[in-house]
């Protein structure tokens, strides 16, 4: 039996077939680009010991590469990246200001804590 209250969406498209070998393209691109940014990461956190001298630049290209992520997948999926950069700048930038102050505050907090640990 045949359900009446599923619409088939692949024949109610509005695009051509151009059009739509143009969006899987870019779907493809960004998939191919935030694994790769998630492989380096991956990397980074499984060569790298804790211990070495490089940990305090794995940990800030953690962050960064987290950052570049998480702009990309705004850009790409919640179509920002189409719109005016006026507005661009008016969404992300409190955004900015507000991951920046996180980050701050952690460091803050994280150095408070390491001086009073250390005078115990």
């Amino acid at each position: 039996m045949e359900r009446d209250d599923i619409i088939e969406y692949s024949l109610d498209g509005h695009h051509s077939e151009e059009q739509g070998k143009k969006i899987r393209k870019k779907i493809w691109q960004v998939t191919a680009l935030l694994t790769l940014i998630t492989i380096v990461e991956v990397a980074l956190g499984a060569y790298i010991k804790q211990g070495s001298g490089a940990w305090p630049f794995v940990k800030w290209s953690f962050i960064a590469m987290t950052i570049l992520k998480a702009g990309y997948i705004v850009a790409v999926f919640m179509h920002l990246g189409d719109e005016k950069k006026s507005l661009k700048s008016f969404i992300i930038i409190p955004y900015a200001m507000f991951a920046l102050y996180l980050i701050f505050i952690a460091l803050w907090e994280a150095f408070a804590t390491s001086d009073v640990l250390s005078n115990l």
